[in-house]
């Protein structure tokens, strides 16, 4: 009876609920948006410099233009291709975060493999770059598409070639330059901006976002119970709180500072600008302070709730590239969660050449850091107006009485 008469208990069955409900809701956060997912539309960069080469027989070879539309036309890659005008071009577009990596071809490639049919062969070399920095995941799906597309082309362009040679020759080709056909051309590869030693694949920048969320929490908690437990006059509530916002911006800077010299010496992470990462480091974890303590101040304790569960459903896209998310999860959480832009930031610092190659990401952390100053004081305005009210109120019923 005693063992039925548990199962009877309400609080039994609430509790089976409420885990239910917690097991469905970071479900979602941790795994809803990222399980499944595949790349797609990942912008590389095409230069295509090959000029056609005459044939003994009449007409040209154009064998750049053929892979172009090859390449174009293959709907199957996960590829975005981006066409520009030459090499250096390219590259200012893997420096400035615009391509994950970029495919060129070389200028003499049509009459390299006119020259295989030579005794003196000169065979091309195709250029396959990885912008690693800008996320490694996807530069490394670029690397593996662009080489197993370069190869299928090499395999046909050998084909077409000993077709056509055969037949000019009667069907008689020579050893060596059936060799040197198979191979039409090499490819090579070649990173930029790569991540480091000891970077976690390229995923400090979301590792150290996310313990500077959390270092930049505990500040906020802290300062806002001292706010709870200190009692002044009302006329100097703001200027409390003036000062207790700028005790935690320099707590989180000495923290970000900590936490970079803990990352490099403790764990041996490769930094390359560390006095660059520290600052927006510190950045991201004022702006962080600011919004938790802005949301602590003015609903109180429920914020923790909102908080914890933001930085779950951040935190498994703050290492991954947009183009490998659905569109959903673009819309409601990479777009606007603080935490991506923090990342964002510390991706650009840390493998793009210092606070110099910082783009939009530090303006939209600077506008909401400034956003959130100003709603933090009005909630000690706030707090001002009640108390007020309270006090006109309590004064109507003394004289009433």
């Amino acid at each position: 009876m005693e063992k039925v008469a548990v199962f009877k208990q309400k609080i039994l069955w609430i509790g089976i609920v409420i885990v239910m409900v917690v097991l469905i809701v970071f479900g979602v956060a941790m795994m809803g948006s990222v399980l499944g997912t595949k790349p797609k539309d990942l912008p590389v960069a095409l230069v295509v410099l090959d000029q056609p080469a005459d044939l003994p027989t009449g007409g040209a070879l154009a064998v750049g233009e053929m892979i172009q539309e090859k390449l174009m036309g293959n709907t199957q890659l996960p590829i975005a291709w981006k066409t520009v005008g030459s090499e250096e071009e390219a590259r200012a577009g893997l420096d400035e975060h615009e391509y994950y990596g970029a495919l060129i071809i070389p200028a003499n490639l049509s009459s390299s493999l006119l020259s295989l049919a030579s005794s003196a062969p000169q065979p091309a070399t195709v250029q396959v770059i990885a912008n690693e920095g800008m996320n490694m995941q996807a530069a490394t799906v670029v690397k593996q598409v662009l080489g197993q597309a370069m190869k299928g082309v090499g395999l046909e362009l050998s084909k077409q070639l000993l077709v056509q040679l055969g037949q000019q020759t009667g069907g008689q080709v020579q050893v060596s330059v059936a060799q040197a056909l198979l191979t039409p051309f090499e490819v090579q590869e070649e990173s930029v901006h790569p991540v480091g030693g000891n970077n976690a694949s390229g995923s400090a920048p979301g590792l150290l976002t996310q313990i500077m969320w959390m270092g930049s929490l505990v500040t906020a908690m802290i300062l806002f119970l001292t706010n709870q437990k200190t009692k002044v006059a009302v006329a100097r509530r703001l200027s409390i709180k003036a000062i207790q916002t700028a005790t935690g911006l320099i707590i989180v800077g000495a923290a970000s500072g900590f936490l970079v010299w803990m990352a490099k010496s403790w764990y041996g992470m490769e930094l390359s600008h560390v006095v660059d990462t520290w600052l927006i480091l510190w950045l991201g974890g004022a702006v962080f302070f600011l919004i938790q303590s802005t949301l602590l101040n003015w609903i109180g304790y429920p914020a923790m709730g909102i908080l914890v569960l933001l930085m779950f459903f951040s935190m498994p896209v703050l290492n991954m590239a947009p183009e490998f998310l659905s569109q959903t999860t673009q819309d409601w959480i990479y777009s606007w969660t603080p935490l991506r832009f923090v990342s964002g930031g510390l991706r650009e610092v840390m493998y793009f050449g210092g606070l110099d190659s910082v783009g939009s990401n530090a303006t939209v952390l600077w506008a909401i850091s400034v956003g959130f100053v100003v709603v933090l004081m009005a909630s000690s305005l706030k707090r001002i107006k009640a108390r007020v009210g309270a006090t006109i109120t309590e004064s109507t019923t003394a004289s009433s009485n």
